[in-house]
Order: structure tokens, then C-alpha cells, then sequence
């Protein structure tokens, strides 16, 4: 009887041992368990606020650039544009400086040949003059001539051309009338005498021609001289 109660007491311990050390180890497992879900979980937690505040700095600094682009992008245009109206001014002076010295070039030798002319009139007069005197030596009229026709062929060298006037419309434009006779052979208006020629330079008028106009004789008049004709007949 007391052997077999030891024994039993014996494996009494040995199972109470037993069911304390699975129990130790269910709490250590529930432990480990726990401590292995835990921090996963906080690591979760902290990869997801991670990203989050990664996601407001990546927003946060899209938003100055893409301001930055847009402030760039007015700065582009507005110079493209100053750089078109600038070229376009540019082009419209070289126009321009090329246009006045076109001009300046044509119309250089203006006032020189204007001074020219007079000696021209002179020439012309003196010709006119020596060929009415029928006492003049022909070798002077002769000489005075060729001068005067190499003079005018260095007015053409210089683009200087006669105006035509006699026989043609008056035109205020190129025409300056100094007196007005009636004529019959003409109508009204026309230049029926040149006392100084006109002359052109390039398509520029350099001097205007000083000339008598025609006009109509008055209808009184007419009548008056055809009154006396027949009273004349009469008689």
C-alpha cells in the first residue's frame, strides 16, 4: 500500500509538472505570437504614414514647378513677340535708309544743275540773237552752239531732260504761265509761246516753263468786228 501510494503521488507530480510546462508554454507562444503580430503591425502603420507624408512633399513640390513652368512659359512669349515687332522696325528702317538713299543719290546734283541752266538760257538767247543779225560772224554762232549742245548732253549724263511745251495743254504741274494772247489757230488754254523751257530731272520737276497761254477772244468782240464787216459792205 505505501509503495503504490508513492507511485501515485509520483506521477501526480510528474502530470502536474507536465500541465505546468505546457501552460508555460502556451503563454510563451500566445507571447511570441503576439509579439510577432505587433510589430508588423506598427510597421504597417509606419510604411502608410510613410508613404502619405512622402505623397504631400511630392505634391507639395509639384506645385511650385509646375508654377515656375507656367511663369516661364508668359516670359517666353512676351519675348518672341518684342523679338517679331523688333525685327519687323528693322526691317522697315533698312527699307526705308535705302529708299532715302535712293533718293539722296538721284537727286544730288539738284541744285548744281539748276545753277546750269542759266547758262543755258544765255546760250539759247545768244543763238537766237546772232541768227536774227544777219551781221554776226557764223563761226561765233557756230561755237556758241556746240557749247550749248555739249552742255545739254551732260544735263542728260545727269538724268536732266527738256520739258515740251509749246503747242501742248497749259499744266499747272510743269507750266507757268506769265501772260495770255488770243489766238485762232489754237484752242483755249494752250501754250502758244515758250519764253524759258522747263526741265526734268529723273521723273522730278527741276524747273517749270515760263510760257503765254491762248484764250478765247470775247463774243462781244466778234460780233462787233462781223457788225463792222457787213456795215462796211453796206456802204
Amino acid at each position: 500500500m505505501g509503495v503504490e501510494t508513492v507511485n501515485n503521488d509520483r506521477a501526480n507530480d510528474n502530470n502536474q509538472i507536465d500541465e505546468k510546462n505546457i501552460s508555460e508554454k502556451n503563454v510563451s507562444d500566445e507571447q511570441i505570437e503576439s509579439g510577432k503580430t505587433q510589430p508588423s503591425e506598427n510597421g504597417d502603420m509606419a510604411d502608410n504614414k510613410t508613404d502619405e507624408t512622402e505623397a504631400d512633399q511630392n505634391k507639395e513640390s509639384e506645385q511650385p514647378v509646375t508654377s515656375e513652368l507656367e511663369k516661364l512659359k508668359v516670359e517666353k512669349d512676351d519675348y518672341y513677340d518684342r523679338l517679331l515687332r523688333a525685327s519687323a522696325e528693322f526691317d522697315n528702317y533698312k527699307k526705308r535708309a535705302n529708299r532715302e538713299m535712293t533718293e539722296l543719290r538721284k537727286y544730288a546734283n539738284e541744285s548744281l544743275t539748276r545753277e546750269l541752266l542759266s547758262v543755258v538760257d544765255n546760250l539759247e538767247r545768244a543763238i537766237m540773237m546772232s541768227t536774227e543779225n544777219q551781221t554776226a560772224v557764223d563761226s561765233i554762232v557756230e561755237g556758241v552752239d556746240m557749247t550749248l549742245k555739249e552742255i545739254l548732253k551732260i544735263l542728260e549724263k545727269f538724268y536732266v531732260t527738256p520739258l515740251k511745251s509749246m503747242g501742248e495743254v497749259f499744266d499747272p504741274r510743269f507750266h507757268q504761265a506769265v501772260g495770255q494772247e488770243e489766238s485762232e489757230e489754237c484752242p483755249a488754254n494752250t501754250i502758244t509761246k515758250e519764253l524759258q523751257k522747263g526741265y526734268m530731272i529723273h521723273d522730278r520737276l527741276l524747273r517749270p516753263a515760263m510760257v503765254i497761254v491762248s484764250k478765247e477772244k470775247p463774243e462781244n468782240f466778234d460780233n462787233d468786228k462781223k457788225s463792222d464787216e457787213a456795215d462796211s459792205e453796206n456802204k
